[in-house]
């Protein structure tokens, strides 16, 4: 008996060692993406992921800044990180699982709940939130577009790192429309959704249009797994995992009210 306990337990043991795991650099304190609790959308669709797979996930975690890739996945730190523009040529990308778009939000009750194009004349009139990179000139599309029209003095900028002392980074710009300290503002599509959503029904999204902005600028991209160039047989899998497990990504990001848009 001691004998076939023995062995039992040497099997054991050998499926822990033997267990696969899918090493994944996230932000800790990116809701509604991640966050070191694992409660954001991109949590959720890893565990999905690793299910599929048959692995535990490993998280490295690593605050969303400039040169991140560089210093984690590039690094060897991680094997795979969520939430990357399937166009970015720095590393491959699997086949997207939602399509962004940036929003205008503005309250309901506010004489900007329709506008859908930076070429709104009401747009001159209004106090504009728009998220901005940093400190060091880089600005999203959104900043560009208001910027090349002309609107600057009454532009309100917002990181997109937010104020990372707080849980929820990046609230501030959807609670300054609600709390009415800017008129409407221009927000990534899954940040607008998963905030605004907190304040009811008081605030209205509505897609950018159009969906490119002259030559350069993009208000839609496609959204991938990235992976190392050379991970090619990771990449197969990975795809594969994502179309298996369409549907339940598909319900994932409706309860994080991602609102995935159609292609454009």
């Amino acid at each position: 008996m001691k004998r076939l306990a023995c062995i039992a337990m040497l099997l054991a043991a050998a499926n822990v060692a033997g267990a696969r795991e899918l090493r994944v650099c996230a932000d800790p304190n990116n809701l509604p993406f991640s966050n070191a609790q694992r409660e954001g959308f991109e949590n959720a669709i890893v565990e999905v992921i690793a299910r599929d797979l048959g692995a535990d996930v490993e998280y490295i975690w690593w605050a969303q800044r400039r040169g991140a890739l560089r210093n984690t996945l590039n690094a060897g730190k991680c094997d795979v990180v969520p939430g990357i523009a399937s166009s970015m040529e720095m590393l491959a990308t699997t086949r997207p699982y939602y399509r962004g778009t940036y929003m205008f939000v503005a309250r309901r009750d506010s004489p900007w709940r329709a506008v859908a194009t930076f070429d709104d004349p009401q747009l001159r009139d209004a106090t504009i939130g728009v998220q901005l990179v940093g400190d060091d000139g880089a600005n999203t599309p959104p900043a560009h577009s208001l910027a090349r029209r002309g609107m600057v003095a009454n532009v309100r900028g917002f990181t997109v790192y937010g104020d990372y002392a707080r849980p929820d980074p990046q609230a501030a710009i959807v609670d300054a429309v609600a709390d009415g300290r800017v008129d409407i503002a221009v927000v990534w599509g899954p940040t607008a959704g998963y905030y605004a959503a907190r304040h009811g029904d008081a605030l209205q999204l509505v897609p950018v249009q159009p969906w490119l902005d002259g030559p350069l600028w993009p208000m839609t991209f496609d959204i991938s797994l990235g992976v190392r160039r050379d991970d090619r047989e990771l990449r197969r899998e990975l795809d594969r995992a994502l179309e298996r497990n369409a549907a339940e990504i598909a319900a994932i990001l409706a309860r994080f009210h991602v609102g995935s848009v159609a292609p454009p």
